[in-house]
């Protein structure tokens, strides 16, 4: 039997992003996406033109229909966007026992803003507590605790305590951002502390790079995965898709990675 994965995020109209990576990542990872949209966007690979919200009403009943007949294994959250949908999103998520994944969506690649900035508290006190898994950026990271970003790995695991003690049951760390020739991501819960090191691979295609591992990372915890092995596990497959996004000519901008790199080969 399929694990079925609920995404509850924005759509991406270049499809590299949002929703559009996420059914990729869910699909190409082996379980079945579902999806509720938060918002539209009319954006490509260079940047983002408009942001329409979807009604809070609306947003509800794709929620409530979605769970009323399918069963749910496991929910990615990624963009918000308002304190409103952030609220109705934390309220649906008490209806379920799954694990949850929430990527705390809130700048593009192409540095334009997608959370508003009185919706931080929110992201930070109704909804982060009922995460099993937080997979913060640097970036993310510093706004959530109002404190600069963190430029080395000593910084990046003081900064993962403290988000651990916004109340999520373990933070993925995403090192990124910072300056070195490894992308170090770390793994911390109450019990564990774990370095997940990648070799930097060069590539501007990199656009939804969060929310195809985090998708990936809600399918394998929906498949039955404990959190270091699915970690694990999604850290494998976003490897393998940026490896493979130099197959892809999507756009003059940030392109998309290559979600179904093991399916296609090197087809591209």
């Amino acid at each position: 039997m399929y694990a079925n994965i609920l995404t509850i995020a924005g759509s991406d109209s270049g499809g590299g992003a949002g929703i559009q990576a996420d059914l990729k990542a869910i699909s190409a990872t082996g379980a079945y996406g579902l999806s509720v949209i938060t918002a539209l966007t009319a954006q490509n690979t260079v940047g983002v033109d408009a942001i329409y919200p979807v009604a809070i009403d609306f947003l509800k009943q794709q929620m409530e229909t979605v769970s009323r007949d399918i069963r749910i294994d496991a929910v990615k959250v990624g963009m918000l966007g308002t304190p409103e949908v952030t609220e109705a999103v934390a309220e649906f998520l008490e209806t379920l026992t799954c694990p949850v994944v929430v990527d705390p969506v809130m700048v593009a690649k192409s540095g334009d803003r997608l959370l508003h900035a009185d919706a931080i508290s929110a992201l930070r006190d109704v909804l982060i507590p009922k995460a099993t898994v937080i997979t913060p950026n640097l970036p993310e990271a510093a706004d959530l605790l109002d404190v600069s970003e963190a430029v080395d790995r000593d910084m990046m695991l003081s900064q993962a305590r403290g988000l651990l003690a916004l109340g999520p049951q373990a933070v993925l760390l995403k090192g990124g951002h910072l300056s070195t020739e490894e992308s170090p991501d770390l793994l911390m819960s109450e019990s564990h502390a774990q370095w997940f090191d990648t070799v930097r691979v060069v590539t501007t295609n990199t656009h939804g790079t969060g929310c195809t591992l985090s998708s990936a990372l809600a399918s394998y915890l929906g498949q039955g995965h404990p959190v270091d092995v699915a970690v694990s596990k999604a850290k494998e497959y976003i490897g393998g898709a940026i490896a493979a996004a130099d197959q892809l000519h999507v756009g003059e901008g940030h392109g998309p990675v290559n979600h179904f790199w093991a399916l296609w080969g090197d087809n591209g």
